[in-house]
Order: C-alpha cells, then structure tokens, then sequence
C-alpha cells in the first residue's frame, strides 16, 4: 500500500526553538479526507537531498494533497527561514511610506504596481457572490527581464518593466525582494518533477512549459480595518495559476474552505510554504488537481503576505495532460493560452485603479 501524507488539524503549531528540521506526525491522509477540514503536511526534505525513491514517494502523498485537498504545508522546503523574513521586513516598510509616495508606484499598463485598498471585487469566484471591494493593499511584481526582452518589446502584460521604490526611502528593498524572487523561483522549478510524477507523466514532463515562467507576485498588507456585510481582506477567489507558494505570516487571517464547504483558520505551522493549485492547473489537469477557495478575513493587526504564483511561459496552452483525458474522462474546458487567462482573470476583478477593467465599485 502507498504512503499518505500526514495531516495537521488547523490549529497553530509551534516547533521548538532552534529545532533545524520539521517532523510532525499526525492523522493519515483517510482520516484528513473523512473530516475534509485538515490540510496535509508534505516534507520535501528526502526529496530535495535526492533520497532515492524520494521523488515517486513526494509525488504519491502529492496527488492524493491535489485531489483531494487543493492546499498542503511543505516542510523542509530548503527556503530559508531568514530570507523570508527579510522580504516580510521590506514589506512592511514600504507600506508604512505615505500614500503619495506608494502612488507613484501605481500600477502600469503592464499590469504591474501599486494597487490601493479596495480596488478589487473578486466577481469570478465561484464559491461566493463577492459585492464589496477588497480592503488590501498590493505590489504586483513580475520577473525581472531586460529592457530588450522580447515579452517586453511586444508589451505582454505582467511581463514587465517592474515598479520599484526609490532607494532612498526603502533602501535594499529591490536587491531583498529580487533574492526571495530568484529563491521562490528556483523551488517552483524543484516541484515541476514533483508535479509531473503524482500526475503520472515523465518527470522531465514540464521542462519545455517553464522556459520563460511568468510568474508574478502579490506582496499585500492587510489592515486591522472594520469590514462591512461581505467584506473580507480578499474576498472567496480561487488562485488564478499553475501554483501558488505562500510562505505563511506571523499573524492570522488565511482560511481556507472545506470540501465541506465550512471555511477554516489555516493557522501557523512555523517555517512551512502553503502551496495551492491555480485555477490554470485545474483546467490543465481536466479538473483532476483541485483549485481551492480560500479568503483572507481582515486582521486583528496588520497581516503582511508574499504570494508567489509560479506560472508557465505565457504561450503555453492548457491542452489537458494525456493522463487526465480518455474515453470516459472527455475534456472539459476549452484550451487557451496562459496569458489570455491570465488577462480575463483580472480584467474581470480589478478595477482600472488595480489595473484591470471592472467598471463598477460593485456588482
């Protein structure tokens, strides 16, 4: 019989100080999808050390994660614990700078930049009738690529040119937030075998997919901010990618619905990265990888996040994998390009101040 993955229940979970490793054993994964209201605990670490045998075990306990959960805590992840934090320290320095210097950095026509409070109404979810605008404030950052890339030169959108801060009034934040980039990145690329083998393809499978990722971040403050009827600091979505790493904040907020359809605290497992599905994965998987609804509940103190949402090259087409498709299995959504999903996701969400093209505050 296969392994499964251990489970937490969502309540907070401290290791001990000084501890270099995470070892949590808890409830099988049978018993997480009996109550549907636990999320999977993944160590990578056999995995990443090239343990061998580690990469099939890591993709079992990974499928079962993705089809019946869509969210799972990755321990051991090799992402260090002192980088992130770093990154959170940039964060909340550059939401501390007035308002009339974050709005220099507004969001460009490439999608990138500065959004306000209130500037998106997640209208596409399809888990609640989302009326009030957001009450987060976001940086939207993309790769770094030179001037004279081609995305750039032909004006791809979430491709670049990036917004930064002036250095003087946060100084290393650039050179801070393009090493946790470069770091995020490089686990993305770690877990595209992991992916390919619980999806039962060669493990090489999404080399040709990722040559030019485009993946974005969404580095948001959420403030203790008094929330009216169906207010939320993100309101119910589903991610809109391939996968989505979320190192996880000091302070609460994240929740995460059950298949149950109860919403749960996804509380604090130090040092773990939440990883979810994007809603592109769940097409390109024919529905088989689970993109789950979560939401952020507006905090007690500030709540500072780093999203970052590993994405393919912006031409790759969600032509369902050929293990997700057959005879009695058809596929069910129309293909289209990554890029052109990702445009309708936020055109559809933001309005024109969180660059996109909702017309209205409300729906």
């Amino acid at each position: 019989m296969s392994a499964r993955p251990s489970a937490v229940s969502l309540t907070s979970t401290r290791r001990p100080s000084g501890e270099r490793a995470i070892s949590i054993q808890h409830e099988t994964i049978e018993e997480l999808t009996a109550s549907g209201e636990e999320i999977p605990i993944l160590d990578l670490g056999p995995y990443l050390v090239g343990e061998p045998g580690a990469l099939d075990a890591l993709a079992t306990e990974l499928r079962h994660a993705q089809e019946d959960v869509g969210f799972y805590f990755s321990i051991n992840h090799g992402v260090p614990r002192e980088l992130i934090q770093r990154a959170y320290d940039q964060l909340r320095k550059l939401f501390a700078l007035p308002e009339e210097e974050k709005l220099k950095l507004k969001v460009n026509k490439a999608g990138l930049g500065y959004i306000p409070p209130k500037s998106s109404i997640y209208v596409t979810s399809p888990v609640n009738q989302n009326t009030m605008p957001d009450l987060n404030e976001v940086i939207l950052t993309a790769r770094e690529r030179p001037a004279d890339h081609p995305s750039i030169v032909a004006g791809r959108r979430f491709t670049g040119p990036n917004k930064w801060p002036n250095e003087t009034l946060v100084p290393g934040y650039r050179e801070t937030l393009l090493e946790y980039y470069a770091v995020m990145e490089a686990f993305g690329y770690k877990m595209l075998p992991v992916y390919a083998r619980a999806l039962g393809l060669p493990a090489d499978y999404f080399e040709p997919f990722f040559i030019d990722p485009t993946w974005t971040t969404r580095n948001a403050h959420y403030p203790p901010a008094q929330a009216e009827d169906n207010q939320f600091g993100i309101a119910p979505h589903r991610d809109h990618g391939f996968i989505t790493l979320l190192p996880l904040s000091d302070e609460p907020g994240l929740q995460v619905q059950s298949r149950s359809g109860k919403w749960i605290s996804a509380n604090i497992i130090e040092d773990a990265i939440a990883v979810n599905t994007g809603e592109f994965l769940n097409r390109w998987s024919n529905g088989r990888f689970m993109a789950t609804p979560h939401r952020v509940v507006p905090p007690k103190r500030d709540r500072y996040s780093l999203a970052f949402f590993f994405n393919p090259t912006w031409d790759v087409v969600s032509e369902p994998f050929p293990t997700c498709v057959g005879p009695d299995n058809p596929p069910q959504f129309e293909p289209g390009t990554f890029l052109d999903y990702l445009n309708w996701y936020v055109d559809s969400n933001f309005s024109s101040a969180g660059g996109g093209k909702r017309q209205h505050a409300s729906v």
